[in-house]
């Protein structure tokens, strides 16, 4: 027969083992919570990142295109200019367009030296975003009912064995010993 003590105890790590599993079924959630949201982050921050570039190379492409457009309507006005007037080209003013074409070949070439550096960055970004993304998520740890049930029978037989003690350092009778008793009283009938 169990005593009430015991039958308290046994019902107590019941208890206990379900609101542990509960918790560590809270905690599994959260932590997946987290995981979606730090995700969600980086895919949002991902978009903006792609947009801002492809915004960039759309605007690098545009002004490469009104510079090429400027370069050819100043030659253009140049070249018609000189034969209206019946000029044939001259050496300082082939110099001249030569420095057209110089002019426009620099601001091109800044121009792609520019992009390159913001795609640079933007590479750098990425890799930025990725990091932070596993930096802000976190190990799902499952839950482990079965440690959960060694942990809470180990605490019903160390309450069980401590409550025997007790009783024995106090000159009560154990269980054992009332269950050997009974038995001895069986015996001799």
């Amino acid at each position: 027969m169990c005593d009430p003590v015991t039958a308290v105890a046994v019902a107590s790590a019941g208890l206990q083992y379900q609101t542990a599993k509960q918790q560590q079924k809270n905690v599994e959630a959260q932590q997946k919570r987290q995981n979606a949201l730090a995700k969600a982050n980086a895919l949002q921050r991902y978009a903006s990142e792609q947009l801002k570039i492809r915004q960039n190379i759309k605007q690098t492409k545009e002004k490469g295109f009104q510079a090429t457009l400027k370069a050819r309507r100043a030659r253009s006005e140049f070249i018609s200019g000189a034969g209206e007037a019946g000029i044939a080209l001259s050496g300082s003013t082939e110099a001249l367009l030569a420095n057209y074409y110089r002019t426009e070949g620099n601001y091109k070439s800044s121009i792609a030296r520019n992009l390159g550096i913001n795609i640079s960055q933007y590479e750098r970004n990425m890799e930025a975003i990725q990091f932070g993304q596993e930096a802000q998520s976190t190990y799902v740890q499952p839950p482990n009912p079965e440690l959960l049930f060694a942990s809470s029978a180990l605490n019903v037989a160390n309450t069980y064995y401590s409550l025997e003690a007790q009783k024995e350092a106090m000159g009560l009778m154990t269980n054992k010993q009332k269950s050997q008793y009974i038995r001895d009283d069986l015996g001799s009938s």
